[in-house]
């Protein structure tokens, strides 16, 4: 079943991953709407982190990136390098 979302929306969601991992258009487009959801989230939570907006909580065991001492991975935009 063909399923359609609501066409702001999809844009907002290719745009914020393809903005914060550097893919292109079409490499977005094709992931499913769940996974560019969950992409979306996970980019939110990690700024949040990164911003110090929210606090990492480590005892979920939840596989965050951040280590207890906050520092983990960068995530840099990659349009900026062009």
């Amino acid at each position: 079943m063909m399923r359609l979302y609501d066409s702001d929306v999809l844009f907002e969601e290719v745009a914020f991953v393809a903005y914060h991992f550097g893919w292109s258009h079409d490499e977005v487009l094709e992931l499913p709407h769940w996974e560019r959801q969950r992409w979306c989230e996970e980019i939110s939570e990690i700024n949040d982190r990164m911003n110090g907006d929210v606090e990492p909580d480590h005892d979920t065991g939840g596989g965050s990136i951040l280590g207890n001492d906050g520092d983990g991975i960068v995530l840099q935009n990659s349009l900026g390098d062009h």
